[in-house]
């Protein structure tokens, strides 16, 4: 193997956790291994010298043998001890930060806060700002034992708005979990993570008293989760283990953590360790000041590094009422800091303080540029506050984003507000946001769209924060123009609550000063609102719901809004209702976009035209607008269009029983899933190259494919997905004579379907428990299935399931040997498939052949089996 990658591999590891043994006999294997018996002695001498300075202790027996073999250079290292290397690798967490810089001072403390989550499910790490709660976090939570679904950060200090929803909607954003059905966010989230085996860290918990609230929910349905959280004050939650964080000890501890980051800051430079020791002991061996001060050795040097230090606690020496000690602190560590700034770098810093969740560059030139300062000069000005560690770089799929640490951000607000500027800069901080998500619901449709997805991912916070602070200060317009340009995002990502939720407090605000709102604006606010609720199937009497939205554009003279509103709301409630009618507003909404020249618009009819002609029998109309659509929207580079348009035209090959064709659009399909980032999208074209390998014959690939779609879905809360791959599973089983098998997984979702998902669903479930009925011989129980699914079929309206019921009827009767009864309804059934254009392909015969030839046989003396076997070949 490639021994040195992999050694490379692993000493960003090491590094962020030096004194974990395991991994760094993983990095002396595979030093030796690549040939570096020096590296490899060299990696050993740095952990036994770490062991000594840090715990007071030797190597373990364990590694003192290593050194040895090192030195021996024992042929074993190569072999087994790769392998141990390369299991290191793989047990990496994969969902938890890594830094890059060493936890110094905190072997003991780790240790401690791991062994607590062995033991207990709830930890909550107490402290003041700047004490290093997050930072012992992480490490207690990469060093805690392994769980199946790795460890998760969720940030909360960015959270403004108020309430449990608003909580649990961030940690399901992080988890990626597709929100659904259902009024209560908690709950969707509490279920959610039902069957999940994780480590949640909640950072930053003090500013939101509902953390607690959906912490305990969590812990009640979810018995596989554990909970680190970080907060000045406990949660106070039954069950909790409370674990304070000290400050580190000034004269030691702290004076290790201030000479590592002076020396990365001055390298080579030389340091007084007792001038060093008295700065620690002023600074309260706070982490955070710390780090801050020593970013400021290479300017000033230590000791006029400490009188400064003097002179700034001096300022606060007396003390405020009211205010905490630790805050005093932070306060003169950070007041000392900001008066190090020349004015420029204060102007920008206390403008940046309005990002709730950091800023790339073109958002800091947008808040912080002004009469006063050139945006041009932005970007010099925020490298250095980064270099004095004030701003946090962060790389992203975008680019770097500009962050402040939380007692920086909350230190510039104060200096913002007093400075007047706190109403100027945030409405320049809103008009740059409104102005962002406008060109990113633009280039969502176009061949940028992966971009302009990670923009706004990037920007969730802030645009959740500029929305709240609109519905509560009564900006109408600015929230459902905000919510008007989310939509489309919230859609793609699957957060299809937020967006119904989102779109019902704009609608809700009573506007100060008048209302003033565009009538199209707030009738598209109200069609997301509904769409949203459609896809969810919340609510009962959909079709009703959205014909009132679509009501509420009489008289706004928005064209262009009333089609989109009307293919928007017609896409939720494919396989609901009254397919014809879905057909007629699609129809008209198509004829719109035409007249208007919307290109894009008229692609998302033709496609949604096409998937609503194969229950009605107009196949090959369907196939043409598949095919038109497909070239729109490949003309506009929009990839979610095609994948869209890949389900139908893949469908399509699957019933003409072109294999191969539908094989390699589900493989593309799973491509631009992929790019784009959509799970869900990608859980159908995984569960839809099963049904390709199911009809080929390949059942160990079709359970393979299904399951891996089938966990992909609950991994993301997506129930419909979810259900789909399932009954995947379902049909390979019954297929492959698992009868049991076969039943469980559609009794899982039976009740489901019938309530939730349509006729459509659940006439094909219901299809095929009638079929594992018959099989075992129970004629009255398999009749009472298929007229269910009769009737849901024929609710439905569409042919192909109406045929299935019927042929799973022809097969009752000849179980109980009617066979001119098998025969009518054989023949009824070939006709529906005619009627529908879609005649029955030979891989799915099976059923139809094995019924056709029990009815035959029961009509053989009477000379009419022939004229079976003609009637069922429709």
């Amino acid at each position: 193997g490639d021994y040195g990658a992999l050694a490379g591999e692993l000493v960003g590891w090491v590094g962020a956790a030096p004194l974990r043994e395991r991994l760094r006999a993983a990095h002396v294997r595979a030093l030796y291994a690549a040939g570096r018996q020096g590296d490899a002695l060299a990696s050993l001498a740095e952990l036994r010298a770490l062991l000594a300075d840090e715990l007071g202790v030797d190597p373990s027996p364990a590694l003192a043998e290593l050194h040895a073999a090192v030195l021996a250079h024992d042929p074993a290292l190569i072999g087994d001890g790769i392998r141990s290397a390369t299991a290191a690798v793989a047990e990496r967490p994969g969902h938890l930060p890594v830094p890059l810089t060493p936890l110094v001072g905190r072997a003991e403390a780790v240790a401690d806060v791991a062994a607590r989550l062995a033991a207990h499910r709830l930890v909550t790490l107490t402290g003041p700002g700047g004490v290093g709660k997050t930072r012992l976090a992480l490490e207690a939570a990469r060093s805690a034992a392994g769980h199946r679904d790795g460890g998760w950060l969720v940030e909360l200090a960015g959270l403004r708005a108020s309430g449990p929803a608003a909580v649990a909607e961030v940690i399901a954003g992080i988890l990626e979990l597709r929100t659904e059905a259902g009024p209560d966010p908690v709950a969707r989230l509490a279920g959610a993570l039902r069957t999940r085996e994780l480590l949640l860290v909640l950072d930053n918990c003090e500013h939101l008293a509902d953390v607690a609230d959906v912490a305990a929910a969590v812990l009640r349905a979810a018995p596989g989760v554990r909970v680190l959280a970080t907060s000045q004050v406990p949660l106070g939650l039954p069950g909790e283990v409370v674990a304070p964080v000290a400050p580190l000890d000034p004269a030691t501890d702290a004076v290790d953590l201030f000479l590592a980051r002076a020396g990365a800051a001055a390298p080579g430079r030389e340091l007084d360790r007792d001038t060093v020791a008295e700065i620690c002991r002023r600074l309260d061996g706070l982490p955070l000041a710390l780090e801050l001060a020593a970013t400021r050795v290479r300017a000033l040097g230590e000791r006029e590094l400490l009188a400064r230090l003097d002179h700034r606690f001096e300022l606060l020496a007396a003390g405020q009422r009211g205010v905490p000690e630790r805050q005093r602190t932070l306060r003169a560590m950070i007041d000392w800091s900001w008066e190090l700034l020349t004015e420029p770098e204060r102007t920008v810093l206390r403008r940046l303080a309005v990002s709730a969740d950091g800023c790339d560059l073109a958002g800091a030139e947008a808040v912080a540029a002004g009469d006063d300062l050139a945006a041009t000069s932005v970007a010099g000005l925020v490298g250095r506050l980064a270099d004095r560690s004030l701003v946090t770089v962060v790389p992203t799929a975008t680019g770097p984003r500009y962050r402040l640490l939380e007692s920086v951000a909350a230190y510039a607000g104060e200096r913002l507000r007093a400075a007047g500027e706190l109403g100027t800069v945030g409405r320049r901080h809103r008009d740059h946001l409104l102005a962002l998500a406008a060109r990113a619901d633009r280039g969502l449709r176009g061949p940028e769209q992966r971009h302009w997805l990670d923009v706004l991912d990037a920007e969730s916070a802030n645009l959740r924060a500029v929305l709240d602070d609109a519905v509560r200060t009564g900006a109408a317009d600015t929230a459902l123009r905000l919510v008007d340009a989310l939509g489309w995002y919230w859609f793609l990502r699957g957060r299809l609550g937020e967006g119904r939720r989102s779109a019902a407090a704009a609608l809700a605000v009573e506007p100060a000063g008048g209302d003033g709102v565009d009538g199209g604006l707030r009738a598209r606010v109200g069609a997301w609102e509904a769409g949203f609720a459609v896809q969810l199937g919340a609510d009962p009497g959909l079709a009703e719901y959205a014909e009132a939205a679509l009501a509420r554009f009489a008289g706004t003279g928005d064209d262009a809004g009333l089609a989109w509103a009307r293919w928007f709301l017609s896409l939720g409630l494919v396989g609901v209702g009254d397919v014809p009618a879905h057909v007629r507003r699609v129809a008209a909404a198509l004829t719109a976009f035409r007249r208007l020249g919307d290109r894009w618009g008229q692609a998302a009819a033709l496609s949604l035209s096409a998937d609503l002609a194969r229950p009605l029998g107009s196949a090959d109309a369907g196939l043409r607008s598949a095919d038109e659509a497909a070239a729109l929207f490949d003309e506009l580079g929009d990839r979610w269009g095609l994948l869209r348009v890949t389900d139908t035209l893949a469908a399509r090959a699957e019933i003409e029983g072109d294999y191969d064709r539908a094989a390699a659009l589900h493989d593309h399909g799973v491509r631009i899933a992929t790019e784009l980032g959509l799970a869900t999208e990608l859980s159908y074209q995984l569960a839809g190259q099963g049904r390709v390998a199911l009809l080929r014959g390949d059942h160990a690939a079709a359970d393979d494919l299904h399951e891996r779609a089938r966990q992909l879905a609950a991994r993301h809360a997506h129930r419909r997905g979810e259900q789909f791959a399932e009954v995947g599973l379902a049909l390979s089983a019954r297929r492959q004579g698992r009868l049991d098998d076969a039943e469980r997984h559609l009794r899982t979702w039976l009740d489901w379907c019938l309530d939730a998902d349509g006729d459509l669903g659940a006439a094909l479930i219901l299809a095929e428990l009638g079929f594992v009925a018959e099989l075992r011989g129970d004629a009255e129980a398999a009749r009472a299935l298929h007229l269910d699914g009769l009737a849901a079929a024929r609710s439905a309206g569409d042919l192909r399931a109406i045929a299935l019921a019927l042929e799973g009827l022809a097969g009752v009767h000849a179980l109980t040997g009617d066979g001119a009864g098998a025969a009518e309804l054989l023949a009824a059934a070939a006709a529906a498939r005619e009627e529908s254009g879609v005649p029955l392909p030979p891989a799915e015969r099976g059923d139809v052949d094995r019924i056709a030839a029990a009815a035959a046989a029961l009509l053989s003396r009477a000379g009419d089996g022939q004229a079976i076997r003609r009637q069922s070949s429709g």
